[in-house]
């Protein structure tokens, strides 16, 4: 029997200067916030900001890009914003 493993990093939505936003399991590091199974947060779709994505999830609006692993220096984030993974599924 084969277990999964399952990956303990959080999910989050790293807001960045410049007006960047992502989504996906962060790592921290000193000089960097590591996002992978990044996703850009395009357009979103809300009617009560990053928080209603935050606690609900992408709305039918909202605008994902896939951006794979996405390092950003520490000093241009903004925010780190936690949110639960299993709202950010993919749909098939």
């Amino acid at each position: 029997m084969s277990k999964t493993k399952t990956d303990t990093r959080p999910t989050q939505i790293v807001v960045a200067d410049r007006g960047f936003a992502y989504v996906g399991l962060v790592d921290l590091t000193a000089d960097w916030v590591i996002v992978s199974e990044a996703r850009n947060i395009r357009y979103w779709g809300t009617t009560r900001g990053l928080g209603q994505l935050a606690l609900e999830g992408p709305t039918s609006s909202t605008q994902l890009d896939d951006a794979g692993t996405v390092r950003i220096p520490v000093r241009a984030v903004i925010s780190l914003i936690d949110t639960e993974g299993r709202l950010w599924t993919r749909k098939s």
